[in-house]
């Protein structure tokens, strides 16, 4: 089952990138951020009614601390999405997102088999051949030092929700990830007015991010439930393969080639999946 729902997780994660990177493209990014945010906040506290659990105080704790590193991922990613440096950014991001939360979860006791590593090893190399974008011109260095930075700072954010989501009891419900998504709105907001950015929404196409939100709520909510029925390593690792759908789509609905190294990720992707399934 954290097969399923992990790999449920990636595809939607890939969805609402989608989405969401094309809008950042044309509106402001800190707005965009904002709305969908706010869309995930409503959908995830209705979802939390209709599902409720007995959460604890650690399990609001680590909601609070998921909803920080999910509003800060989500603005690093749309910024670096909207300044074109995709092929630096997302597999950066990707990984990064991956490599935290395994930590943690070998550090918490976590023991995964040897062909569960062996799929976690195939994964990293997955996600960052399948993000790679198609050579182009030369960046600029402070082009490409800026995207390395929204990057890394992206998947600090994303590998903080993942670890800290992981340590919420099964028992709990979606209550602490309803806190976690109004969290995030409430991260953004401060980010944008310590940075002097405008935040709140004006125009027609900020608002298409709600789409992008909802399904970022639902992403986040089959990641929960991913790590609850397994392992917090195998969710992770899963959940950020990510990047995946996200390739498949812009060649389906944009017609974008791809690659042969994309190609390459994509079959150490299934590989991936393969050997964390057996094991």
């Amino acid at each position: 089952m954290v097969v399923l729902l992990a790999l449920g997780s990636a595809v939607a994660y890939g969805l609402s990138d989608f989405v969401g990177g094309i809008l950042a493209r044309r509106a402001r990014v800190f707005a965009v951020a904002v709305v969908g945010q706010s869309v995930s906040t409503a959908g995830t506290s209705i979802a939390a009614l209709l599902f409720p659990g007995a959460p604890t105080t650690p399990d609001w704790v680590w909601g609070a601390v998921a909803g920080v590193g999910s509003g800060l991922g989500a603005v690093f990613l749309y910024r670096g999405l909207a300044s074109g440096r995709m092929s630096v950014v997302a597999p950066l991001s990707a990984v990064a997102a991956a490599l935290l939360p395994v930590g943690v979860g070998i550090i918490s006791g976590e023991r995964p088999t040897l062909v569960t590593w062996l799929g976690v090893v195939c994964a990293f190399p997955a996600i960052w051949l399948v993000s790679r974008a198609a050579e182009g011109a030369p960046d600029d260095d402070r082009a490409h030092r800026a995207g390395v930075a929204d990057g890394l700072l992206a998947g600090l954010g994303f590998g903080s929700l993942f670890a800290a989501l992981g340590q919420v009891d099964d028992g709990s419900g979606l209550g602490p990830l309803a806190l976690a998504q109004a969290t995030s709105v409430v991260a953004i907001i401060a980010l944008a007015t310590g940075l002097r950015q405008p935040w709140f929404p004006r125009y027609r196409g900020e608002a298409a991010a709600s789409i992008a939100g909802l399904l970022g709520a639902l992403a986040t909510s089959l990641f929960l439930l991913s790590t609850q029925s397994g392992l917090l390593t195998v969710a992770a690792v899963l959940s950020s393969l990510y990047p995946a759908s996200t390739v498949l789509l812009a060649a389906l609905l944009l017609h974008e080639r791809i690659r042969r190294s994309q190609g390459l990720g994509l079959l150490l992707a299934g590989a991936a999946v393969a050997l964390v399934a057996a094991g």
